[in-house]
């Protein structure tokens, strides 16, 4: 799925409407951390007068109350209290574990107000994955390295309160240490290699397996049936939280 295709699909819409209802009003400038295409940064605009577009490469976004910048969440190249308000979106989740807090540290101490998380919540970053077979290392879908529950946002941000909690969407895909294993002996056939992501090890670019010999099929649909075996014992939870902290 393209990043056009993706901004249309109807969960896609639903978490964007939501994240949008948690920006707070009254406020001038804010700071669109991953900015990517624009897509919130632009939609943010029409809650403040100035946005600040921030990547790790320089966004290109036209629009006149917009100032694109390159920069890293882990070394935020910006005063203290610098903005009314930080937005940050599906990227934590993406950042390594060792700079996780460092990252979370500069997005507290840039905010002069309000802080906006989003992430997936308890997401299984087992399902999904795939195997680089420039390196051979198994990697999370989409390159999310990180998973969140409330508490671990909580911890992440102490020097914030909790002004407000939403929850989008329901899953219960999830998986288990043995289909995991098999899928892995498989070589992941069935990962996100439709992502943009490169491997978290070696940065090439992931591909599907070329094919796949007899063994590696019967692994495959034993995996998938031990999944669906344990598919009515899996509660469901919200696909993706949202938190508004307040400093």
């Amino acid at each position: 799925m393209d990043l056009t295709e993706y901004r249309e699909s109807e969960c896609e819409q639903k978490r964007a409407e939501d994240l949008m209802n948690l920006v707070p009003g009254g406020c001038y400038s804010a700071l669109d951390i991953g900015a990517r295409d624009g897509h919130f940064s632009k939609l943010l605009t029409g809650k403040f007068q100035f946005v600040t577009a921030l990547d790790l490469d320089m966004p290109s976004i036209s629009h006149p109350n917009i100032k694109c910048v390159k920069g890293n969440i882990a070394k935020l190249q910006f005063d203290d209290n610098s903005f009314d308000c930080v937005f940050c979106a599906e990227v934590i989740e993406h950042i390594p574990a060792k700079s996780l807090s460092q990252a979370c540290s500069e997005l507290s101490r840039v905010c002069k107000k309000y802080l906006i998380i989003g992430v997936p919540y308890k997401q299984d970053i087992r399902v999904g994955r795939t195997t680089c077979y420039s390196c051979g290392k198994k990697n999370p879908p989409w390159g999310h390295i990180n998973t969140f529950d409330i508490n671990k946002l909580k911890n992440l941000f102490p020097l914030l309160d909790v002004e407000k909690i939403s929850y989008v969407g329901d899953t219960n895909i999830s998986t288990n240490f043995i289909s995991t294993f098999l899928m892995d002996l498989a070589g992941n056939p069935y990962g996100t290699y439709e992502q943009d992501e490169q491997c978290i090890y070696c940065s090439q670019k992931l591909m599907p397996p070329s094919g796949r010999n007899i063994l590696q099929k019967i692994l495959t649909k034993v995996a998938i049936y031990i999944e669906h075996f344990q598919k009515p014992f899996v509660v469901a939870h919200p696909q993706w939280i949202h938190i508004l902290f307040k400093k």
